[in-house]
Formats: structure tokens, C-alpha cells, sequence
């Protein structure tokens, strides 16, 4: 099992961290944390280090936090990319976040997307997308500039499903499987072959409580019941798919 995307940076891991990870050490096979801000680039490379050949990290600006991150920043921020390269998986989660209602911070989210995939093209590096109440958008932003490795994370659009088959990506399936009719559909009508299993974690736990990568144990029970398939079947392909897709050294 391999959790595709998670967030162990969060203050919510600050008090057990290491427990955490040594916990998913006897589950699971990786894990790859996802540093979404400039500010968690540092905690994000020190776990990566330490936990080396198990925790991996996928790095960008996330969307939401647009407003916050000056040109500056973001050059410096791009410029540590860079520099570690080698410590860095893949590029994400980056792209569009339409909870921010002003168009003019929609079209900075568009300018930055764009930089973020030329950051992965020079790298060559895959995109782990996030698009909320945007996939259409995002979809055709990335069609447009012939964005080869993506995964898009937490999908949820189930009329663009076959947009995503024909693109030859990838999706990535959290703990909502368990209770979304709409991603059960996506889960059912998407090739095993293309799906990796995350957590979000730490939100998107059970009954409101902390979430951790431990729990895509759940998330490949219930692709198993959905496709009539062994639950050793989902865990086998689902990980070579990610060892595959990120080229973890494992």
C-alpha cells in the first residue's frame, strides 16, 4: 500500500509525527507528503531525509494560497526546487482553486498552474493536480500545454472522467469513496491500471477524527468490493502504479 498524497507538515502531526510514520512503516510501503507552502519546504526535506526510502515529498504552491505568496517568494521557492531536486518526486499539488471567487486571483491561480508545469517539464517531473470546483479548467490548461505524467488527486468530476482516460492520467481515491456515490461511479468506470490510493490526511478522517495514511487500507477494501476483486489485486497494481508513475527508489 502507498499513500499518493497526504500532508505530514501539518501542526496536526506535530505532537506524534514519528510515531505516525513508524505506525505506517508496518502497513504500508511509502508515503509521499505533499508540501503545498513555501513554509513547510524545510519540515517536508528533513522528513524526507530522515525516513529515506518511505516518505517522499511531491512539492508546488498550492492554489489557495495565491494571495499570500509573493513574486518573490514563489522565484525563491522555485529556485529551492530546484536546488533539490533529488530529495523531490514530483510537482503538486498545483492548479486551480475556484473557492476564491475574484477573477483576478483566478487568473494569477492560472499564471502560477503554468509556471508549475514548466517547473515539472524542466525537471521532468510528474503533476499531482488539485482542481476544486475547477476541473474543466484545469483539464484544458493542461491539454493545451501537453501535460504528459499527471495525476489528478481527489477527483471528483465524474462527466469529465473520460477526458481523463483519453489523457492516459491518472487519478488518486481518499476515504470520501466510502460514502460519494460520484466517486464510487469514477472508481467503477475507471481502469485499475490508472488509479493510486491517498489519505489527504490529516483531514478526511472517520467520524471527524485525525486522519492518517494508514487508512488507504480502506480506500483499497472499497475499491476491491466496487470492482469484484481481490483486495491483494487493488494493492498490488495501485502501488506499482504509484512506484511506476513517481519512480520510487524503494
Amino acid at each position: 500500500m502507498i499513500d499518493v498524497h497526504c500532508h505530514l507538515e501539518q501542526p496536526d502531526y506535530d505532537s506524534d509525527r514519528e510515531q505516525v510514520v513508524e505506525n505506517c512503516k508496518q502497513q504500508l510501503k511509502a508515503i509521499i507528503t505533499s508540501c503545498a507552502h513555501p513554509k513547510d519546504f524545510d519540515l517536508t526535506m528533513q522528513l524526507v531525509e530522515k525516513y529515506k526510502g518511505f516518505v517522499f515529498a511531491t512539492v508546488a504552491i498550492h492554489p489557495e494560497f495565491i494571495k499570500e505568496i509573493g513574486e518573490r517568494e514563489k522565484e525563491e521557492f522555485f529556485s529551492l526546487v530546484r536546488k533539490n531536486r533529488e530529495k523531490i518526486v514530483g510537482i503538486g499539488e498545483c492548479g486551480l482553486d475556484f473557492k476564491i471567487e475574484e477573477e483576478d486571483w483566478r487568473e494569477k491561480q492560472k499564471e502560477l498552474f503554468l509556471e508549475s508545469i514548466s517547473l515539472a517539464k524542466e525537471l521532468k517531473m510528474p503533476l499531482v493536480i488539485h482542481a476544486r470546483e475547477a476541473f474543466a479548467e484545469a483539464i484544458e490548461i493542461l491539454e493545451k500545454n501537453g501535460a504528459k505524467d499527471v495525476l489528478i488527486h481527489f477527483f471528483s468530476a465524474k462527466e469529465l472522467l473520460e477526458k481523463i482516460i483519453e489523457n492516459d492520467w491518472f487519478i488518486s481515491v481518499n476515504t470520501t469513496l466510502l460514502t460519494s456515490k460520484k466517486i464510487k461511479k469514477i472508481v467503477r468506470d475507471m481502469p485499475l491500471e490508472k488509479i493510486m490510493t491517498e489519505t489527504d490526511s490529516p483531514w478526511l478522517g472517520q467520524e471527524g477524527k485525525r486522519n492518517d495514511p494508514s487508512s488507504v487500507k480502506l480506500v483499497i477494501q472499497k475499491i476491491a468490493e466496487i470492482k469484484k476483486v481481490e483486495e491483494e489485486e487493488v494493492d498490488k497494481i495501485t502501488t506499482e502504479n504509484a512506484i511506476k508513475f513517481f519512480n520510487l527508489r524503494i
